[in-house]
């Protein structure tokens, strides 16, 4: 059987780990469209970014057929299941991360282990899709819903994998309302998100100080036209692209100033 014909085969990951409702929740809903294996984090790994584990062993564990538990954050888990040949039968066709208790909406996608699952497959040249819930609540009939997404996402790859002279693949973030039934899917921008900041440090029973990261005054947002986080506000699920590029074209000038004359160029 060419590859054509094949079942598509999709690598589910996350950063909730790998027992989490939204990721038991899509795998069983993707296995309607593909062949589906899942390397997800032992542990919960929420706000890893795209840390990867250079300096520990990791191990893993196999909880069920196509099912793999690794102890470590959601880039090792990806990268393990790619480099790892015994976990997987062939290069995935699509991964996809999620589905992520909580929002990653704007600027949480610095710190979101969910994204950075993703990332770390569009990065090997992979497709890749991130998907985040605001609430539990609704998770089964959003899986359902990211299939139908990432249905479409194969359809679009068919003839060709689109990538750019980095050799990256597409990478996109889905984030789901909350309501039971989204008023629409729409194409975003990634807005801002602001939470409050604070250090606050405690003492442990013995006096030893201790601190928790992270105010507790919750989190706001500027209202931007087009952007992820209003599209979630006015309930609808925003579909966002996420760049890999990390040069900023804008600010060459600044650079070249700060580099002062040469009289020498690579």
């Amino acid at each position: 059987m060419t590859r054509e014909h094949q079942r598509p085969l999709i690598l589910v990951s996350n950063d909730d780990g790998v027992n989490a409702l939204g990721n038991v929740s899509l795998r069983r809903a993707l296995h309607r469209i593909a062949d589906v294996y899942t390397v997800a984090p032992e542990y919960e790994q929420s706000a890893k970014s795209h840390a990867i584990s250079l300096h520990v062993p990791l191990r893993y564990r196999t909880l069920e057929p196509r099912v793999h538990a690794v102890d470590g954050t959601p880039a090792d888990c990806v990268y393990v299941a790619l480099f790892m040949e015994s976990l997987l039968p062939r290069k995935p066709d699509l991964v996809v991360s999620g589905i992520n208790h909580g929002a990653n909406l704007g600027t949480d996608v610095h710190y979101s282990g969910t994204v950075a699952a993703a990332r770390e497959a569009a990065l090997r040249g992979i497709p890749a899709i991130a998907f985040s819930n605001l609430h539990d609540a609704n998770m089964e009939a959003m899986a359902q819903l990211a299939t139908v997404l990432c249905e479409r996402m194969l359809e679009s790859l068919r003839e060709a994998t689109p990538s750019d002279d980095e050799g990256h693949a597409p990478l996109i973030n889905v984030n789901f309302p909350d309501r039971p039934e989204p008023r629409g899917i729409v194409a975003t921008s990634f807005g801002q998100r602001h939470y409050a900041e604070g250090v606050d440090l405690r003492d442990d029973p013995r006096g030893r100080p201790y601190f928790w990261i992270g105010g507790a005054g919750g989190v706001h947002h500027p209202e931007m036209a087009g952007s992820d986080t209003e599209a979630v506000d006015a309930g609808f699920v925003s579909v966002a692209p996420l760049s890999l590029r990390v040069t900023d074209t804008t600010q060459l000038g600044l650079a070249a100033f700060v580099a002062g004359p040469s009289k020498e160029t690579p």
